[in-house]
């Protein structure tokens, strides 16, 4: 028996080694591959059986693909034009008083401060149609990722299933999803505002998901106590205590979709993505870097204002 356990190890790593020897020379035999390697003709067949899948998909849903791209094309189209045609003083002003009310009276400052330094270089109506697009993808981002997270907090199975679906569209290069966008809507704005959303979407669901979930226990079985429903639960004690991590979540999805704009104009997107885009390939390095320097002031403008919403919730 002493023998049997000193040899143990090595003896299961030799015959992990041996069947693994074995199982690729029978795969070999079956793909026809004459040496021992990787069978190099499943890449082919998987692929294969995408794009067939992807097809069917178009041909079979275009009425549904359809419907959703010219309702978002009508709300697209209506809100750039109402932003754009908001005289410029008044759309400051209306920044100005959203950063004071929301943060404070120095947010609501560096916040006209930006805005006017975005317009003096000309980039008023691209910083527009930037803020319609946002406006789209954010909204659809929430409108979904919320629900799914608020499923995934109520659901460990749903979790389990989940988590590694979020972990692979968090490492995913952020050029993949642009693919989806083009075959199924085709190049413009509505293809921009699919991958913005599929790239924004996963800090949202997580941090709904982690919100409820870290609300002290003992607050939910007071309210089981009193009868409350699951319902009642969610609405009145989960998700108002949940806030501020909800809302660190929408703060991090709309970074992202700032962070997509840039590379959302290769599918068509406008804005100051498209303004970056075209002054790097006319090598106009001086343009493309006033183009993302007004990315970026958009950015922190957003990002100083939802940043105090959190912490005032969390007070």
């Amino acid at each position: 028996m002493r023998l049997v356990k000193k040899f143990r190890r090595p003896l299961i790593l030799l015959s992990t080694i041996v069947g693994a020897l074995v199982a690729s020379i029978i795969i070999n035999s079956i793909t026809g591959e004459k040496e021992l390697g990787y069978p190099t003709n499943i890449g082919p067949e998987i692929s294969g059986a995408i794009d067939d899948f992807i097809g069917w998909l178009v041909v079979n849903g275009e009425w549904f693909f359809d419907g959703i791209n010219d309702n978002i094309k009508i709300v697209l189209d209506k809100l750039r034009d109402f932003l754009t045609w908001i005289p410029w003083p008044v759309m400051i002003a209306l920044i100005f008083i959203l950063g004071w009310r929301l943060g404070t009276v120095q947010i609501g400052l560096a916040s006209a401060i930006g805005m006017i330094l975005i317009g003096l270089v000309n980039l008023w109506d691209p910083a527009m149609v930037t803020i319609a697009i946002m406006v789209v993808s954010v909204s659809l981002a929430i409108i979904l990722g919320i629900p799914i997270g608020i499923l995934m907090a109520r659901s460990n199975l749903i979790e389990t299933i989940l988590r590694p679906i979020l972990d692979a569209m968090q490492t995913m290069p952020s050029f993949v999803y642009l693919v989806p966008g083009i075959m199924l809507f085709g190049l413009g704005n509505v293809a921009a505002i699919l991958a913005t959303v599929l790239y924004s979407i996963p800090p949202c669901i997580r941090l709904t998901s982690l919100g409820i979930r870290q609300v002290n226990p003992s607050v939910v079985e007071a309210g089981e106590s009193f009868g409350s429903t699951n319902f009642q639960l969610l609405s009145k004690v989960q998700l108002p205590m949940a806030v501020p991590t909800i809302m660190a979540g929408v703060n991090q999805t709309i970074m992202m979709a700032l962070a997509m704009s840039t590379i959302a104009a290769m599918v068509g997107a406008g804005g100051l993505g498209l303004e970056v885009l075209r002054s790097m390939g006319q090598l106009e390095e001086g343009q493309s870097f006033i183009a993302g320097s007004a990315i970026v002031i958009m950015a922190i403008i957003i990002d100083r204002i939802t940043q105090k919403v959190v912490k005032s919730g969390s007070n």
